[in-house]
């Protein structure tokens, strides 16, 4: 039967692993408590519809038949009998093994107190024996203490009375030890004797040993004087003046009051090492290889003396970190205090590398003395923000070289430099854009490939700072020539921008500057910025993917691209209403309805064209030339012919009444009806043919505005015939567009010939002889060379 067992056992084993959880689990809610069985009754409603209910207490059998068979057609009922089948023969199984392994242990138990019960047969008498034994020792030292106690009591108070003469003669020759002990510097065998006789001091110090005590002070206060100077001492050793402190809380000395002033003398020092290194020297190259390595070595030394002190004073005071940490965090903060000021003043990548070198290593080596005050990510932050503050610093000095570079035309210009210094201040401009933006890459560079643990962590950062940095310098700038051209105003931060110009003068040729330096920045400037990010500024960043890039030169171009179309336009409207000034005061001074008969061309006609010709010169002075031809009369079709022009100057002057004249005027208006319209004004390009031809066009248009708002009689509309007559010379060679030109000179007279009360116009031999006769005169005042 035991093989039999055996077997079952094995066979049983092999299954145990798989089925030991399933048994635990329906063991253990048979055997539990009536609690979790009132439950399981209270809540068996709710679980009565699922089949797990076979599980529970509460299992109700036809219930689970009823609900079995609705929920199963017949093979899953036989498929269910034979897994039931199977789980009854593995129940059986298991529970027959668990039976097994309890009556193991139960048998083992019981041979267990039979082995036990054996061993302690005899034990009985060897115990009497034992006590037997033990009270005949007892007996016989009862008898040895009887006879010794009279001496031994004797020899005891010889022993104390030996005693008390020690203390008493180490009372009489404390204060010659601690005289001797002074002499050797030996102060903790000095205390130790002092605080051992302080009892004997407190109890017949001011009776038997008056004297003692008075001297044994007195030494005291010398080592007291002396224990405090080796706290102070840097010469000392740290645990020497960690002994000290000791020393002295055993002599209850106030040792918080020097607590307090070691910190103070840590503060001093600090302070004086923050004002040794704002001496150090950082821009200086031609001091830099003779001074640098002196100062380095000298800072260095300073700041291994202050980390001792630090822990020294950890050592001497334990409770002293977290004082410790703030002051320690004070040396990175007074050092990036310093840096900050050096960087609102023009300072070299170089020089901000070699100042946070120089922090960097002040903080590491502080951090081996005090790491729980958590110093490098301190600084990582500090520095964070100071190399940020570098970046838009540099940025904001480029920002002033270039506006500083351009606000130089306006002081010219007051001087009366203007046509030579326009083309000189535009190169200038150009330059500063360009060479200042590389030198700013170039600064940003030498960070990024400083092999600094400091800068190393900072990279993502300063390439997004780089790229962001570039797109804001963009925008300001085109604000800054907005504001320069008078195009905006400005506002708080911007007036200072505007404080190199003279007074408040706006001079066109500034506008006309920005303008083209417009340009320059969207076709050259940004491209070659663009390609130096792209290669140096591109890798790495912090931005995410979904927030785009930081820098966009499309946008930047744009930007620009508009802000030089509205710069020229602006341009060429502040030339055009100064003309319109001119010609304002010509038409509304005279009466036109009493004019004279004209006997020369109007002085008028000489400012018009002195104010052109100086716009010809500053335009010429900065604009490109077109690649254009100029647009003569045998280049155009009918349509740049006046619909009104030829019959006035032809057949109109040789008639002689009024009546045939308006007769004229009005078979002109029915011919311009079937003429093609010619197209006066253009889009204008930043080339000089077009601006100065745009603005002529703007002119004479203004011109024939001006015309319809007099009234005219005879000699009047004659002397605006003779004026119109010699533009039409002069004009050709400084008008790009001969035929618009011509177009809108002859619309002047036919204005002036509405407007006229008898307009019959001059002879064409008197018109040619006026203006020859104009021409010669202007020769002579301004000969040739």
């Amino acid at each position: 039967m035991g093989v039999n067992e055996g077997e079952e056992e094995e066979e049983v084993g092999v299954g145990m692993d798989d089925k030991a959880k399933r048994m635990r689990d329906l063991l253990s809610s048979y055997y539990s408590s009536d609690q979790q069985s009132n439950s399981t009754v209270n809540n068996g409603s709710s679980r009565f519809a699922t089949l797990d209910t076979i599980n529970t207490t509460a299992f109700d059998v036809e219930q689970y038949m009823n609900l079995l068979v609705q929920k199963s057609n017949l093979e899953d009922l036989l498929q269910r009998h034979v897994e039931m089948a199977a789980e009854i023969k593995n129940l059986d199984t298991d529970l027959q093994m668990l039976v097994y392994e309890n009556y193991n242990k139960f048998v083992s138990a019981t041979d267990t107190i039979k082995r036990m019960k054996n061993n302690i047969v005899g034990m009985e008498t060897n115990m009497e024996q034992l006590l037997e034994k033990i009270m005949s020792v007892q007996s016989k030292s009862d008898g040895v203490n009887t006879s010794l106690f009279e001496k031994r009591e004797h020899i005891e108070k010889l022993h104390r009375t030996r005693n008390l003469l020690r203390k008493v003669q180490f009372i009489y020759d404390l204060p010659a030890r601690l005289a001797k002990c002074i002499k050797s510097e030996a102060y903790a065998d000095a205390v130790k004797y002092y605080t051992g006789a302080m009892p004997i001091f407190k109890a017949y110090g001011d009776s038997s040993f008056e004297d003692c005590k008075r001297a044994s002070e007195e030494a005291i206060v010398v080592i007291t004087t002396n224990l405090q100077a080796k706290v102070f001492s840097d010469s000392e050793s740290i645990q020497a003046r960690a002994e000290a402190v000791m020393l002295l809380k055993q002599l209850n000395f106030p040792v918080d009051n020097l607590k307090v002033q070691l910190f103070e003398k840590l503060e001093q020092f600090l302070v004086d090492l923050h004002l040794e290194s704002k001496e150090i020297p950082h821009s200086s190259a031609d001091q830099e290889n003779l001074t640098e390595s002196a100062t380095s070595a000298a800072h260095e030394a300073s700041i291994r003396e202050f980390s001792e002190a630090v822990r020294a004073y950890r050592v001497i005071f334990h409770d002293s970190e977290q004082q410790l940490s703030i002051l320690a965090q004070n040396l990175p903060k007074m050092h990036f205090e310093a840096t900050q000021q050096h960087i609102k003043k023009q300072l070299a990548s170089s020089d901000l590398v070699a100042m946070l070198r120089i922090i960097w290593t002040d903080v590491l080596l502080m951090d081996g003395v005090l790491p729980e005050a958590g110093l490098r990510d301190f600084t990582m932050e500090a520095a964070h923000v100071a190399v940020k503050q570098y970046v838009a610093s540099r940025f904001s000095h480029l920002l002033l070289d270039i506006s500083g570079t351009v606000v130089k035309v306006g002081n010219e210009m007051e001087g009366g430099e203007e046509e030579n210094s326009l083309h000189a201040t535009l190169e200038a401009s150009k330059k500063a854009v360009v060479q200042g933006s590389m030198d700013v890459l170039q600064d940003f560079c030498q960070l990024l490939d400083e092999n600094l643990e400091l800068l190393s962590k900072l990279r993502d950062f300063v390439i997004d700072w780089v790229q962001e940095g570039f797109q804001d310098f963009f925008r300001k700038l085109n604000d800054h020539f907005l504001l320069l051209s008078g195009k905006k105003h400005p506002a708080g931060q911007d007036l200072s921008f505007r404080e190199g110009l003279q007074g408040d003068k706006l001079f066109p040729g500034l506008v006309l500057v920005l303008s083209q330096l417009s340009v320059f920045v969207e076709q050259n400037a940004v491209p070659r910025i663009t390609e130096e990010i792209a290669a140096s500024f591109s890798a790495g960043g912090s931005r995410g993917y979904e927030n785009g890039p930081a820098f966009v030169p499309a946008e930047i171009c744009r930007t620009f691209k508009a802000a030089s179309e509205t710069f020229l336009q602006h341009y060429i409207n502040m030339r055009t209403q100064k003309i319109s000034v001119v010609l304002n005061k010509r038409f509304t001074t005279p009466n036109w309805v009493k004019h004279k008969e004209p006997r020369e061309v109007h002085m008028f006609v000489d400012l018009l064209l002195q104010e052109l010709d100086s716009i010809v010169k500053e335009v010429k002075n900065i604009l490109p030339e077109g690649l254009q031809r100029k647009h003569r009369r045998t280049d155009s079709t009918g349509s740049t012919t006046s619909s009104r022009s030829n019959p006035l100057r032809d057949d109109r002057m040789l008639r002689s009444n009024t009546q045939k004249a308006r007769s004229q005027l009005l078979e002109s208006h029915l011919a311009k009806l079937f003429k093609q319209k010619m197209e006066i004004f253009t889009k204008v390009e930043h080339t000089q043919e077009s601006v100065i031809t745009t603005i002529v066009k703007l002119c004479l248009k203004s011109l024939q505005e001006f015309v319809r708002l007099q009234t005219f009689n005879r000699s009047g509309f004659q002397q605006i015939q003779l004026d119109i007559h010699f533009l039409k010379t002069t004009l050709k060679d400084i008008a790009d567009d001969e035929a618009a030109v011509d177009f809108l000179l002859d619309e002047v007279i036919v204005a002036a010939a509405e407007r006229c009360l008898d307009p019959i116009p001059l002879e064409p031999s008197i018109l040619d002889r006026l203006t020859q006769a104009k021409l010669a005169k202007t020769r002579e005042q301004s000969p040739t060379p």
